[in-house]
C-alpha cells in the first residue's frame, strides 16, 4: 500500500490517487458523449440509423458519466484526500476504501453497457435499473463508514468545515437514492416504481434537484473551503460564515425540488413552496461564494501566475451566476417562459461546466503532485492553456443557449390576433439551429482542454519522483 509523509502520519494515497486518474478519463468520456449529442442536434445522421447511437440513448449515458463518473469520482478522490489531511490520520478501513473505488467502477462501466442498450427506468439521473442501484447502495453505506470512521478516529479536536458539507452530501445523497430507487422488479432489466402518478413525479424532482443540491452543490463546497485556501496560502475568509453557509444550506435545499414541477398535476401549493424555498436559497449560496472569493484578500496577485487558483476562483464565480439563475427561474412567472426550453440546458451547464467541472479541475491539478510526490504539474503552461481552452468552451456554450432558449420561450408564446400560434415548433427549432453549432463548437474547447489535461497529467505521473519545481519556480 502506497504511503505518503506528512505531519508525522503515513496518509493512504493509494485510493486517491486512483479516483483522480479515472476522474480524468471519464470526464474525458462524458464530455465527447455530450459533443457528438450536440453534433447530433446540428447534424442529425450522426446517429447512422444505430439504436444504440440514437440521442435518446446517449443523452442518459452522458449525463451519468459526467455527474456520476467524472463528478462522482473527484469527489471521492478529493474527501479521502481532504479527510485525511483535516483529521491528520490514515483513512479507517483501507480495504473497504478500496472496495469503494473497485464497486463505482463497476457500476460506470455497467451503466456504460445498459444505458445504450436502452435499459433504463426513464427517470431523470436516476435511469439505471435496480441491480446496479443496489451495487450503488452497497458501495455508498461503505463509502460513509469510511469517511466518517476516518473523522471519528481523528486527532484533530475540531472537524474543519469541509468535512460537514463532504459528511452532509454522503447522507443527504443516500437518502435521496435509496428512497427515489424504491421499485418493484419484474426481471433483473425491468422495475416499476413503488409510487404512481404526481406522487411519483414529486419523488423524482425532490431526489433529481437534491442530487443537484446535495451532490453538485455541497460535496463541491467541501472541496472548495479546502482547496481554495490551501492554493491561495490564505485562511478562509470567515469560518464563522462558512458554517452558517453550511447548515443554511442544508435547511433549504432539500425543500426546492417541486420548483422543476411549475403548471403541471402537482397541487399548486407544492409549487409555490419550492419557488420561494429556491428564491430564499440565493442568500446562502451566495455567502459561500463571496466567503471563497474573499479568501483572496491579500492575495489577489497570486491571480497572475497561478492558472490553478483562477481554476478555483472562476469556478465560484460561475456558482454564484448559477445560484442566482438558478431561483429566478424557478418563479413561476419567469419559469412560464423558461421551462423546456434551452434556457434550462444553458442555467444546467453554466453550473456543470463553470461550476462542478472548474473546481474538480482545479483541485485534481492541486491534489496530483502532492499524491504523485511532486512539487507541482508537469506544464504549468498547459494548466493556462486548459483554462483558456475551459472557459472559452463554456462562454460560448452557456450564451448560445441563452439566447436560444429565450428566443424559444418567446417564439411559443407569440400568438396573433385571432388567438392561433404565430411559429409553428419546427419554426422555432429551425431558429435555435445556429446556436446549436454555437454550442457544438464550445464543446469541442471543453474536451480539447480535458485532453491537454491528460497529457499534463500523465507527464506529471511518469516524472521522477520530486523532480518538478515548486509552482512558484515554475512560474
Amino acid at each position: 500500500m502506497s504511503q505518503t509523509k506528512s505531519l508525522n502520519v503515513d496518509y493512504n494515497y493509494t485510493v486517491v490517487r486512483l479516483f483522480a486518474l479515472t476522474t480524468v478519463l471519464w470526464g474525458i468520456v462524458g464530455m465527447t458523449v455530450g459533443v457528438l449529442l450536440a453534433a447530433q442536434l446540428y447534424w442529425p445522421a450522426l446517429n447512422f440509423d444505430t439504436a444504440w447511437l440514437t440521442y435518446s440513448r446517449l443523452r442518459p449515458l452522458h449525463t451519468n458519466a459526467v455527474i456520476f463518473a467524472f463528478g462522482t469520482s473527484a469527489l471521492f478522490a478529493t474527501s479521502y484526500y481532504v479527510v485525511q489531511r483535516t483529521c491528520q490520520v490514515r483513512l479507517y478501513a483501507e480495504k473497504l476504501a478500496m472496495f469503494t473505488f473497485i464497486g463505482w467502477q463497476i457500476v460506470i462501466i455497467a451503466a456504460a453497457i445498459t444505458l445504450p442498450m436502452g435499459i433504463s427506468q426513464s427517470k431523470e439521473y436516476a435511469e439505471l435499473e435496480w441491480p446496479i442501484d443496489v451495487l450503488i447502495t452497497i458501495v455508498w453505506v461503505c463509502y460513509a463508514i469510511v469517511f466518517f470512521g476516518t473523522m471519528i478516529k481523528r486527532t484533530t479536536s475540531h472537524i474543519y468545515v469541509a468535512n460537514w458539507f463532504y459528511g452532509g452530501f454522503i447522507i443527504t445523497v443516500a437518502a435521496l437514492h435509496i428512497v427515489n430507487s424504491m421499485v418493484i422488479p419484474v426481471s433483473l432489466t425491468k422495475s416499476y416504481s413503488i409510487y404512481g402518478g404526481a406522487v411519483d413525479a414529486m419523488v423524482q424532482w425532490w431526489y433529481g434537484h437534491n442530487a443537484v443540491g446535495f451532490l453538485l452543490t455541497a460535496g463541491f463546497l467541501g472541496m472548495m473551503y479546502y482547496f481554495v485556501p490551501k492554493q491561495a496560502g490564505r485562511p478562509v475568509y470567515s469560518y464563522r460564515l462558512s458554517v452558517v453557509h453550511f447548515w443554511a444550506l442544508i435547511a433549504l435545499y432539500i425543500w426546492a425540488g417541486s420548483h422543476h414541477l411549475h403548471y403541471t398535476a402537482l397541487p399548486d401549493w407544492t409549487q409555490s413552496v419550492g419557488m420561494v424555498m429556491s428564491v430564499i436559497l440565493f442568500v446562502p449560496s451566495w455567502g459561500g461564494m463571496i466567503n471563497g472569493i474573499m479568501t483572496l484578500s491579500g492575495a489577489w496577485h497570486k491571480l497572475k501566475t497561478d492558472p490553478i487558483l483562477r481554476f478555483l476562483i472562476v469556478s465560484l464565480s460561475f456558482y454564484g451566476m448559477s445560484t442566482f439563475e438558478g431561483p429566478m427561474m424557478a418563479i413561476k412567472s419567469v419559469n412560464a417562459l423558461s421551462h423546456y426550453t434551452d434556457w434550462t440546458v444553458g442555467h444546467v451547464h453554466s453550473g456543470a461546466l463553470g461550476w462542478v467541472a472548474m473546481v474538480s479541475i482545479g483541485a485534481l491539478y492541486h491534489l496530483i503532485p502532492a499524491v504523485f510526490g511532486q512539487g507541482r504539474m508537469y506544464s504549468v503552461k498547459l494548466v493556462n492553456t486548459h483554462f483558456w481552452l475551459h472557459t472559452t468552451g463554456v462562454v460560448l456554450y452557456i450564451v448560445a443557449m441563452w439566447i436560444s432558449g429565450i428566443m424559444q420561450g418567446m417564439m411559443w408564446r407569440a400568438v396573433n390576433t385571432d388567438g392561433t400560434l404565430t411559429y409553428s415548433f419546427v419554426q422555432s427549432l429551425e431558429a435555435s439551429y445556429p446556436f446549436y453549432l454555437m454550442r457544438f463548437i464550445g464543446g469541442l474547447f471543453v474536451v480539447t482542454g480535458m485532453l491537454v489535461m491528460a497529457y499534463n497529467v500523465i507527464k506529471t505521473v511518469r516524472a521522477k519522483e520530486g523532480v518538478l519545481e515548486p509552482v512558484a519556480e515554475a512560474a
